[in-house]
C-alpha cells in the first residue's frame, strides 16, 4: 500500500517501534489481535504497562503531562506500526477523551490526580454520555443532579457503556438545570464507580459478547471537586472531547492492518485474482490513502494552535464506513469457511473471528455519534445547508 510516512527520518522511527514490539508484546495476545478475537483485561494491561515504562502511552498529550513529544508524523507512523504489528488498541476513554478535557478545562487537582493514573492503567474510565432516549439526540439526557452541601446528588442511568466492567471511574454528562434550553443544563462530572448504589449490568451483542453495560445510578453523591468546569457547561466540553475523538475515529492504522488481512484471505482463499474482489480492495485502499491525508491536515492543524470543530465528522463517517466494507469483503472471501464447526474453531485459522469481527463492527458507524447524524453536522455547520 502507498505510505504517504517514508522519509529516512520515518524509517528510522518504525524501526524503533518496531525493535520495541518484538521485544514487549506478549505473543499470545499479538496472535489474538492478529486474528480480531475478542481480548481481555490483561491484554490490555500488559500492553499499556510495556508503554508506561518507557513514556509512549500517550502520543497526543503535552510532554509536560506524560506524553512523549512525538510530533503529528510521529504519532501517525506509531498508530499504524503498532496496528500493523498486531498490538492491542489501549483504553481510549481515558488516554482521548477525558484526559485532554481535564487537561483543558480541568482544575490543577484533577489533573494532578487523574493524569497520572491515567498513564498508568491504574485508573480506567468509562463514558457516560447515552442514556435511554439519548443516544444521538444526547441533549436530550435525563440524568438529574441535584445540589445539596458540598456537592450534588445523581440519579439516572446510562447505556451502551463500553468496558464498564473494568472501570472505576465514569464520566458522566447530567442534567443539572431543567428549566433552561436542554443543551444549556448540562454538566459534566466524575463519578467513583465504586460508590454505593452504583450498579453495572451487561449488555449481550449479536456478536456473543458482553463489551457493552448499562449503568444505574441511584441517588450518588459527587463532591463539587469531581465537577469539571463550570456548572451548566457540560455540553461545550462534551462538544470539545467529540471533536478531538473524531480526528483519530477514522482509524488509519486499523483500516491498513485489516486491508493487509483480507488481502492475504483471498490468496488463501485462492481469489487473489478475482476481478470483483480486487476491484473492492483496491477502491478502499484509495479511499484509506484520502482518509489519512485528511487526518494529517486536521493534526497540523491542530499542532499549528488552529481551531477545528465539526469538519472531523467526516473522518468519522468515512473512516467507518471503510472498515465496515472491509469485513464485508473479509466476509465473502472466507464465505462458509467463517462459520465455526460444531467445536467452535473455524476449518482454516485465516478465517478465525471472521464472522465475530465482521457482526462486532457494526457499531462502528454508531457509536461516537451515529453517521446518520454526523452527516446532518457536516450539511448545516460544514456546508451551511
Amino acid at each position: 500500500m502507498t505510505d504517504l510516512l517514508n522519509s529516512p527520518e520515518d524509517h528510522a522511527f518504525r524501526k524503533e517501534l518496531r525493535t520495541f514490539v518484538s521485544e514487549n508484546l506478549d505473543a499470545e495476545t499479538q496472535r489474538k489481535v492478529s486474528r480480531g478475537a475478542p481480548l481481555d483485561r490483561k491484554d490490555f494491561e500488559q500492553w499499556q504497562s510495556s508503554l508506561h515504562k518507557v513514556g509512549w502511552v500517550a502520543p497526543a498529550w503535552p510532554v509536560e503531562h506524560g506524553g512523549p513529544g512525538w510530533n503529528t508524523r510521529q504519532r501517525m507512523i506509531a498508530d499504524e506500526e503498532f496496528f500493523r504489528l498486531h498490538t492491542p488498541p489501549l483504553p481510549g476513554f481515558g488516554l482521548k477523551m477525558i484526559g485532554p478535557i481535564l487537561m483543558r478545562f480541568g482544575t490543577k487537582a484533577q489533573q494532578e490526580r487523574f493524569l497520572p493514573r491515567i498513564l498508568s492503567g491504574e485508573d480506567w474510565w468509562c463514558q457516560g454520555f447515552s442514556e435511554p432516549g439519548a443516544g444521538s439526540d444526547l441533549a436530550s439526557l435525563r440524568m438529574k443532579a441535584i445540589r445539596t452541601e458540598g456537592g450534588w446528588i445523581l440519579s439516572g442511568s446510562k447505556t451502551w457503556t463500553t468496558y464498564a466492567q473494568y472501570a472505576n471511574w465514569i464520566f458522566c454528562l447530567v442534567r443539572t438545570d431543567p428549566e433552561v434550553k436542554k443543551q444549556e443544563g448540562i454538566s459534566m462530572m466524575l463519578v467513583d464507580m465504586s460508590s454505593e448504589n452504583v450498579t453495572r449490568r451487561p449488555i449481550r451483542l449479536m456478536d456473543g459478547t458482553e463489551e457493552v453495560n448499562e449503568i444505574f445510578v441511584n441517588d450518588v453523591f459527587v463532591p463539587d471537586e469531581m465537577v469539571v468546569g463550570e456548572i451548566n457547561k457540560g455540553w461545550t466540553y462534551a462538544k470539545a472531547l467529540l471533536e478531538h475523538e473524531r480526528i483519530g475515529i477514522g482509524g488509519i492504522g486499523r483500516s491498513k492492518h485489516l486491508l493487509q488481512r483480507v488481502r492475504e484471505m483471498a490468496v488463501v482463499a485462492g481469489r487473489e485474482n478475482d476481478t470483483e474482489v480486487a476491484n473492492a480492495l483496491d477502491a478502499l485502499e484509495i479511499d484509506i490513502i484520502a482518509v489519512e491525508a485528511t487526518t494529517l491536515r486536521f493534526m497540523a492543524a491542530v499542532d499549528a494552535g488552529e481551531k477545528i470543530g465539526a469538519e472531523t465528522s467526516l473522518l468519522k463517517v468515512r473512516g467507518t464506513e471503510i472498515q465496515q466494507a472491509l469485513t464485508e469483503v473479509m466476509l465473502d472471501i472466507a464465505g462458509p469457511a467463517a462459520l465455526p464447526e460444531r467445536g467452535g474453531q473455524c476449518v482454516e485459522d485465516t478465517f478465525e473471528n471472521v464472522t465475530y469481527q465482521f457482526l462486532n463492527w457494526r457499531k462502528l458507524s454508531i457509536y461516537g455519534g451515529s453517521n446518520e447524524i454526523q452527516r446532518g453536522i457536516l450539511a448545516s455547520q460544514v456546508l451551511g445547508l
